[in-house]
């Protein structure tokens, strides 16, 4: 594929569908680690809260940021929701949803997500 001939709109899909993809083997990566993870705890007879320790699972990279004081922080509400499933929703914020990272892989456009 040359990507000099494609257009700025084949390209941009070209993008969404390549993130999604990352998106996908990702997830599958950590869910296979996890798995093999797992089972040689298990085997070990082991858990893994045993194995990380609390302060271990809360690496400082992944800790909340600190609220303001008395700054009440709610949930927040869903913006999108797939049509194919309405349980799965989405605020727009933080890494796609799989379906959202399709949806827009195949060309449509996010507005068609939106909860009305």
């Amino acid at each position: 594929m040359e990507l000099s001939k494609l257009s700025v709109t084949e390209l941009k899909r070209l993008k969404t569908r390549v993130d999604a993809e990352i998106a996908r083997r990702d997830d599958t990566t950590r869910k296979t680690l996890l798995k093999k993870v797992q089972k040689l705890a298990s085997e070990a007879g082991v858990s893994l809260n045993d194995l990380l320790g609390s302060k271990a699972s809360a690496s400082p990279a992944r800790k909340a940021p600190k609220k303001a004081a008395g700054a009440p922080r709610g949930k927040v509400k869903p913006k999108y929701r797939n049509p194919n499933d309405a349980n799965q929703t989405w605020t727009g914020r933080g890494r796609k949803p799989q379906w959202v990272a399709a949806w827009l892989a195949n060309g449509k456009p996010l507005d068609g997500l939106l909860i009305k």
